[in-house]
């Protein structure tokens, strides 16, 4: 259903189960899948959007890039399907780089007010609490959570399940599965709920945990607890997942404070 006052360009696709609002403006090179709904006031352009996503009032999908390099050239939006975008939420298409596009995975949350900058990538089931600011190039992996306000530079990764509490801000990577909070968010603990949520044993949690606490350890930098967990753990999948996010970081991964607030895994248990 697509109503009378919104204003769709000639070469949009629209599934014909879409919901298309009053005052929605759907302007060229858009698809849109079905059961898709998108509320009143939306604004989508250059944008692939998968089945059953849902767009609330005054989102924009597919704007052109706050890149000052940025030409005209073709790139777009693609969003994946289950996705939830809330109100006033913006996600730019992709600057002339890459692979020209800005991508969200399935099952994503967008809360109010977000912003997703030109070529980053969410992996599936990411949320964005409300006024999260994504710089360009920033990669998401599946399930993170990020809390309200906070803020991250370009180019960074902010690893698979990982939770960064609002008001939060980074120049470097998160590690995976971390509990991050602060400006860096310097990592705290393991994200034990989502690992059990995820069906992790409590021995791979254990073992995860003791990588994690020589991770970020003030005795050891960071090549020589690789080394030491290597020798001493029964390495996992979770703590292969950390070694190696940290061995391909090009801009550094937040570890260590001068703080030492480590939780221990047996008080979150």
């Amino acid at each position: 259903m697509i109503d009378k006052s919104a204003v769709i360009h000639p070469s949009a696709k629209i599934a014909e189960d879409a919901i298309i609002g009053p005052n929605v403006v759907i302007g060229e090179n858009v698809t849109i899948g079905s059961k898709t709904r998108v509320i009143a006031n939306a604004y989508i352009e250059f944008a692939e959007i998968g089945e059953r996503c849902t767009i609330s009032p005054f989102a924009t999908i597919g704007s052109e890039p706050q890149d000052l390099g940025y030409k005209g050239e073709p790139t777009k939006v693609v969003i994946g399907d289950d996705t939830i975008i809330k109100e006033n939420v913006t996600i730019h298409r992709g600057a002339a780089c890459g692979d020209f596009t800005t991508r969200v995975g399935n099952k994503c949350l967008l809360m109010v007010g977000s912003h997703v900058a030109h070529n980053c990538v969410l992996e599936d089931q990411v949320i964005l609490a409300n006024l999260v600011t994504l710089g360009g190039h920033v990669h998401v992996g599946f399930g993170a959570f990020v809390g309200g306000m906070s803020v991250f530079h370009q180019n960074i990764r902010i690893g698979k399940m990982a939770i960064i509490s609002g008001f939060s801000a980074a120049r470097q990577d998160i590690l995976p599965y971390s509990k991050g909070e602060g400006r860096p968010p310097i990592p705290r603990g393991l994200n034990v709920v989502a690992l059990k949520r995820r069906g992790f044993s409590q021995e791979d949690r254990t073992i995860a945990y003791d990588a994690f606490k020589l991770l970020i350890s003030d005795e050891y930098n960071t090549s020589q607890a690789i080394e030491k967990i290597r020798k001493e753990l029964p390495v996992n999948q979770l703590v292969e997942d950390m070694i190696e996010f940290i061995q391909t970081s090009k801009r550094g991964v937040t570890l260590k404070s001068h703080k030492t607030g480590h939780q221990s895994l047996e008080s979150e248990e």
